[in-house]
């Protein structure tokens, strides 16, 4: 069944300039442990869908012959050119949506989802992925999160900031809707399904926390360019008990869902 897809047009024009600085970027181990399982990405092509600011079509780069990275929001693409150009990376960035791919893209080894996949008409997406995706090739699906460890104490008092100031989100309907993408996946053609986890041990700035914050398109309330005022205040309050030098500890879970046809498997 398709999703309903609500669209909230430049809702993450301001956030972006604070993803590059803020968000967590993904375990290279565990992009390095996805591009042996897929095999075959040194002749192939990945395709980043949702790229943002490019953490995944960076991180695969080394791993592939072509990366081409596609958003529909141009202030993400310019962060992602940037990135690129300071990484000295060659990457094709295209404006576009998961809905609308040009079957031209055809072969595409890897397909790469990161922290989008909610924002997307999902069994449309992946049907077009069908089109391209060429035989073996597979669907991965990334995320971050910080699992529940002693270390990790501090997130539950910034996620309590974030969520506070995300309570007048627009779009917190369609993101409570947009969840159990395993169902999606077994759904569609790409119904094979593994997942693979890689923990991370980080020290994270407080400031780049506070970024991260402002990352979250629903603490900015539905407001397309202005920043939520005393935001960055909250949340180095809340982690003033936690932080030591301006830092904290952070154990970071990188986890991807790699999906394939069934058929195709060896």
């Amino acid at each position: 069944m398709p999703d309903d897809i609500q669209t909230f047009p430049g809702r993450f024009r301001g956030p972006a300039k604070f993803y590059t600085g803020g968000r967590p970027d993904y375990p290279p181990r565990l992009l390095a442990r996805v591009a042996t399982l897929v095999g075959g990405l040194e002749r192939g092509r990945v395709l980043d869908l949702g790229t943002g600011p490019g953490f995944l079509a960076l991180g695969f780069a080394p791993h592939a012959a072509e990366v081409i990275g596609i958003d529909p929001e141009p202030a993400m693409l310019a962060e992602a050119e940037r990135n690129a150009a300071a990484a000295g990376r060659r990457i094709v960035w295209r404006a576009g949506t998961a809905e609308t791919l040009d079957p031209a893209l055809a072969p595409v080894r890897l397909v790469t989802i990161g922290r989008a996949f909610h924002w997307m008409d999902r069994s449309a997406t992946l049907a077009r992925l069908d089109l391209v995706v060429e035989a073996g090739g597979a669907v991965a699906l990334f995320d971050t999160l910080q699992p529940n460890l002693i270390a990790n104490a501090w997130h539950a008092a910034f996620n309590a900031v974030v969520e506070r100031y995300g309570a007048a989100d627009p779009a917190r309907g369609h993101l409570a809707a947009a969840s159990d993408h395993d169902a999606v996946l077994l759904a569609s053609a790409f119904r094979h399904i593994e997942r693979i986890s890689v923990l991370e041990q980080r020290h994270t700035p407080v400031e780049r926390l506070v970024d991260r914050a402002y990352s979250f398109a629903k603490t900015w309330g539905g407001q397309l360019d202005t920043p939520p005022q005393g935001l960055a205040e909250d949340v180095r309050a809340a982690l003033r008990p936690y932080a030591v030098d301006g830092h904290v500890s952070e154990i970071l879970e990188g986890h991807a869902t790699l999906a394939w046809r069934p058929d195709e498997l060896g």
